[in-house]
């Protein structure tokens, strides 16, 4: 278990080392994973009283990829997550409680093309370390499930056999890597 002292403080993301992805069922067979390459985040820790912690999210739509252009296009369209209307998808915590140990929920407001719900966010530290540079760095794994249809992206095709072709959970995935401020 890490010293939760160790936490305290403000910590910018560091996208080059943070992934932020999500999967779904493709024809209810496959998963198709993808990421969003472009984000800023921070969150303030309290190491001390972790439930007065906070932190926010802000992911450029656009920059969605599955490494597949014309399924890109497509989830990027107005069947999707409209980029053109809505650039940015955003969470912002409202709470944070201990789970055990070195995990938490993370409750906070996701919004996605224009619709808030909240959501709770399971996340794991993985632990503190001094960089070479003199900075001290953090990381958590998080992954919540969220149902698309309760964003507005309720776009589908019936299969012939039964089913749909893009399956209504999503599950958003958080690798983090942050920078002490």
């Amino acid at each position: 278990m890490t010293d939760l002292s160790a936490t305290t403080g403000t910590w910018a993301i560091d996208p080059s080392h943070t992934t932020i992805g999500f999967s779904a069922r493709h024809a209810m067979v496959a998963k198709v994973r993808g990421n969003f390459t472009e984000f800023t985040g921070s969150f303030t820790l309290d190491g001390e009283v972790p439930q007065n912690s906070s932190a926010e999210l802000l992911v450029q739509t656009a920059s969605l990829t599955t490494q597949n252009e014309d399924r890109d296009a497509h989830l990027k369209s107005a069947d999707f997550l409209n980029v053109e209307t809505n650039p940015t998808l955003t969470f912002k915590s409202t709470g944070v409680n201990v789970k055990g140990g070195d995990t938490f929920v993370v409750t906070g407001d996701l919004t996605i093309g224009g619709i808030t719900k909240s959501v709770d966010v399971d996340f794991e530290l993985v632990g503190v370390s001094q960089d070479p540079w003199g900075g001290t760095r953090i990381g958590f794994d998080g992954e919540t499930e969220i149902t698309r249809k309760d964003f507005g992206l309720v776009w589908n095709v019936a299969l012939e056999a039964g089913g749909v072709l893009v399956g209504e959970k999503v599950k958003l995935t958080l690798d983090v890597e942050a920078v002490k401020q």
